[in-house]
C-alpha cells in the first residue's frame, strides 16, 4: 500500500487527529506514520519517543500540548497530519488547526466513549464544517464496547454514525475486524494484516450489521436508496460512494475501530482517509471577508493563512495553509490585514521538529515559512496585486491569570521580551500590567496552560521566574437598569468647546455581552454622533463600578439628545456616551460574575461519597452522575477559582485512582 508522494491536488489529504486527552491520538498518529514508511520504528508516548510529542514538556507530562504537523504517503496519496492537543486548556490550539484542515479523524476511547473534550472538539469541527470519520480506539481494554461507544456518539454528538466494521474478539481477545463494506475479515497476527473470509461464527452477525448499515445509508443517500429498493442489497461500490458523499457533506460519520497501541485497525483507517475524506479541490473555495472566492488552483493568485507561529533557535517559523496559488522561495507577499509586504526567504516541509527545505508550496500545502517578521496566527498572506483577507480562527478569552515576575531585577527586560514572544505565538495567552498593583499578569485558558507557559520561559530563556496564585477573570453585569438618564457634557476652555447632551435607557441583556440601539427621531442626534455614542458606551464597559472588572450583559438605548452648531463633535458625543453609561451603571444594580467550569470526575465507587462532599464544599453544583464498570462519573459546575489545586485533593481522596477534566462553562453570579 505504500507509494511515492504525488503532486496532484486530488491526492492530497489535510486532516487533524482530534480527541479527549488519553484517547490515543498520538499513538494513532505514530502508527500511521510507521505503516506509511515515514518513520522506521513505532514511537511510544510512555517512552517519550513519539515524533509529534517532541517538546520536552510533552514528553515529561505524557500529553500533547502543541499541535504538530507531519506528512506521510499512503496508496499514492500525500497525507498531511496535524496531531492536536486533547486537554481542554489547549483547545485554542485545536481551533487554529481546524481552521486550516479539510478533514479530521475523531478518536474515541472504546471504554469511555464520548468524553467532555471529545464533545468540545467535535463542536469546533462543526463550526468550521470539517468532515470527519470516527475511530473507536482501545478495543483491547477491559470493558471496551464498540456498540456503547457508538451509542454515546449518537446520543451526545447527534450525527448519524455509520459503523463499517465488526470487531473480531473482545477485550484481550480482540484480534481484527470484519469490513462490512467488502464483507472481508482483517486479522492482525505478529504485526501483519491478513485478509480472508468472514469467520463462520460471525457471518450471521456480520450480515445483520451490513443490513443495518445499508438501511442507514439508504435513508440518507438517493443512489443507495434506489439500489436498496431495486435489489436484495447495495453493492460495495455504491455503498463506498455513498459513504464518501455522506462524510463530505456531514450527513453521516463513518465509524471504524481498532487498537492503535497493538497495531490493529490502522491500515483500514488510512484507507478510509483516502476513500472518504476530501482533497483540497473537493472542499468549498476559500472566501475572503469581502466575499471574493479563491479556488484551490496553483495558477490562481496566492492566498495563504498563517495558523501557528513558533520561535526556534534558528529563527521564526510561520506555519501556513496555502489555499490558492503558488508560493515560491524569494517571493514578496502581502500581509493583507496590516497592509505591509513580507519576503519569503525559505519554505519548509514540516515533519514535527524536523524540516526539509523546498522551493515552492502550492494550493493545498501546509508548510512553514521563514521570512515574515510580523505575521501572527490568523494573518493572511496573499499576492500583492490581488489582496484578500481570510477569516481568522476565533480566539477564546483567557479566564485564569497569574502574576509573574523575574527573580532578579536585572532580568525584568528579558522577561518582558519572553512574555511578548509567548503571546505572539499563542493568541490565547494575554499579558498586561495591572494599573493598581503594577504586577505583570499572564492570562490563559487554565491552570495547566499557564504552568506550561511559565515552564517554557524557564527552559527556553533560562529565566528564574516567580509566580503568584492564579486569579480568575471576573465580570460585572447589570441586574436592574435605569431609564431616562440625561447626561450633559459641556466643556469650554478657550477655542472650540465640547457640547453633547444624551438621554439613555439601560437595561439587562440576558443573551449577549452588549447591545446598542437608537430611537432618536427628527435628526436631533446625527447618525455619525449616534455611532460615537455607541463607541463611548463600549469604552465604558472596560471597567465596572463594583471592582473595575469588564461589564457584560447590558443593553443601551439612545432615546434623545441635543447638539450645538459649533461645539458638537464625535469626540464630545463619544465622551458623553462613556460618562453617561458609567453614571447609569452606578445608579443601577450591579452583580459580580465569576467564571465557572464543567468538571467531570471519574472515581471508584467507594470514593464517590467523599468526592461529592468535596465538590459541594467547593460550591459545586452537581449536574449528573453515572455508574460505569465499577466507577462513578460525576459532572458538576464549579467556580473556576475553586478548581485550583483540585488535582492534589482528588488524588488524596481516591488514593490516586480518581481523574478529572474541566472545560469552561461561562459565568455565574459570585457570592
Amino acid at each position: 500500500m505504500r507509494a511515492h508522494l504525488s503532486t496532484s491536488l486530488t491526492t492530497v489529504r489535510n486532516l487533524g487527529i482530534l480527541a479527549h486527552v488519553d484517547a490515543g491520538k498520538t499513538t494513532v498518529t505514530e502508527r500511521m506514520l510507521f505503516l506509511a514508511g515515514a518513520t522506521y520504528k513505532r514511537g511510544e508516548v510512555h517512552d517519550g519517543t513519539t515524533v509529534t510529542d517532541f517538546d520536552s514538556q510533552e514528553r515529561d507530562r505524557g500529553i500533547t500540548i502543541f499541535a504538530a504537523a507531519v506528512s506521510c504517503a499512503w496508496d499514492g496519496h500525500r497525507i498531511n497530519l496535524i496531531d492536536t492537543p486533547g486537554h481542554v486548556d489547549f483547545s485554542d490550539e485545536v481551533e487554529r488547526s481546524l481552521r486550516v484542515l479539510d478533514g479530521a479523524i475523531a478518536v474515541f476511547d472504546g471504554v469511555a466513549g464520548v468524553e467532555p473534550q471529545s464533545e468540545s472538539v467535535w463542536r469546533l469541527a462543526d463550526r468550521y464544517g470539517v468532515p470527519r470519520i470516527a475511530f473507536v480506539n482501545k478495543l483491547d481494554r477491559a470493558g471496551a464496547d464498540l456498540d456503547a461507544a457508538v451509542e454515546s456518539i449518537r446520543r451526545r454528538l447527534h450525527p448519524a454514525p455509520l459503523v463499517v466494521q465488526l470487531p473480531i474478539g473482545r477485550e484481550d481477545g480482540f484480534a481484527g475486524v470484519v469490513d462490512l463494506v467488502r464483507m472481508r475479515s482483517l486479522v492482525w497476527t505478529g504485526g501483519a494484516c491478513e485478509e480472508g473470509e468472514v469467520p463462520r461464527e460471525l457471518r450471521e452477525e456480520a450480515l445483520r450489521r451490513r443490513r443495518v448499515l445499508e438501511e442507514a445509508v439508504a435513508e440518507l443517500n438517493a443512489d443507495a436508496l434506489e439500489e436498496f429498493c431495486a435489489g436484495p442489497s447495495i453493492s460495495a461500490g455504491t455503498l463506498a460512494a455513498a459513504l464518501r458523499d455522506l462524510t463530505r457533506t456531514g450527513a453521516g460519520v463513518v465509524v471504524l475501530c481498532g487498537s492503535a497501541y497493538r497495531d490493529r485497525g490502522v491500515e483500514p483507517l488510512l484507507d478510509a482517509v483516502v476513500a472518504y475524506l476530501p482533497s483540497p479541490p473537493e472542499v468549498p473555495a476559500v472566501r475572503g471577508e469581502d466575499g471574493a472566492e479563491r479556488p484551490a488552483d496553483p495558477a490562481a493568485p496566492l492566498a495563504a493563512l498563517a495558523f501557528k507561529v513558533n520561535s526556534t533557535a534558528t529563527g521564526r517559523l510561520t506555519y501556513v495553509r496555502v489555499y490558492s496559488g503558488t508560493m515560491r522561495k524569494g517571493d514578496t507577499v502581502l500581509d493583507a490585514g496590516a497592509g505591509r509586504t513580507e519576503r519569503i526567504s525559505r519554505i519548509l516541509r514540516v515533519q514535527a521538529d524536523r524540516h526539509t527545505e523546498v522551493d515552492r508550496a502550492v494550493a493545498g500545502d501546509i508548510v512553514a515559512v521563514v521570512g515574515p517578521k510580523a505575521a501572527r496566527p490568523g494573518t493572511t498572506l496573499c499576492a500583492p496585486g490581488s489582496p484578500l483577507v481570510l477569516e481568522p480562527p476565533g480566539a477564546a478569552d483567557p479566564v485564569v491569570s497569574v502574576a509573574v515576575e523575574a527573580r532578579r531585577s536585572t532580568d525584568a527586560d528579558r522577561l518582558a521580551a519572553a512574555l511578548a514572544r509567548l503571546a505572539e505565538e499563542d493568541p490565547s495567552l494575554a499579558v498586561r500590567t495591572d494599573a493598581e498593583t503594577g504586577q505583570t499578569l499572564l492570562s490563559g485558558m487554565g491552570e495547566l496552560h499557564l504552568e506550561v507557559a511559565v515552564e517554557k520561559i524557564r527552559r527556553d530563556h533560562g529565566l528564574a521566574v516567580g509566580v503568584g496564585r492564579p486569579q480568575v477573570a471576573f465580570r460585572e453585569t447589570l441586574v436592574r437598569g435605569v431609564s431616562g438618564l440625561l447626561y450633559r457634557h459641556v466643556k469650554q476652555d478657550g477655542g472650540a468647546g465640547q457640547y453633547a447632551h444624551v438621554m439613555i435607557d439601560v437595561e439587562p441583556l440576558a443573551d449577549g455581552d452588549f447591545a446598542f440601539s437608537s430611537t432618536v427621531t427628527g435628526g436631533r442626534v446625527p447618525r455619525e454622533y449616534v455611532r460615537a455614542v455607541e463607541a463611548g458606551c463600549r469604552d465604558a464597559l472596560a471597567g465596572g463600578p463594583l471592582a473595575g472588572h469588564p461589564v457584560t450583559g447590558v443593553r443601551v438605548t439612545l432615546t434623545d439628545g441635543a447638539t450645538h452648531t459649533k461645539d458638537s463633535s464625535e469626540l464630545a458625543f463619544r465622551t458623553a456616551g462613556r460618562l453617561a453609561l458609567r453614571e447609569a451603571l452606578r445608579a443601577g444594580t450591579m452583580a459580580l460574575l465569576e467564571p465557572v467550569a464543567e468538571v467531570t470526575v471519574t472515581v471508584p465507587d467507594d470514593a464517590a461519597g467523599g468526592v461529592l462532599g468535596d465538590l459541594a464544599a467547593r460550591r459545586g453544583r452537581i449536574s449528573g452522575s453515572a455508574t460505569r464498570s465499577g466507577t462513578v462519573v460525576i459532572t458538576a459546575i464549579v467556580p473556576l477559582a475553586e478548581v485550583f489545586g483540585y488535582a492534589t485533593r482528588l488524588r488524596s481522596r481516591t488514593q490516586g485512582r480518581g481523574t478529572f477534566t474541566t472545560r469552561p462553562a461561562g459565568y455565574a453570579p459570585a457570592p
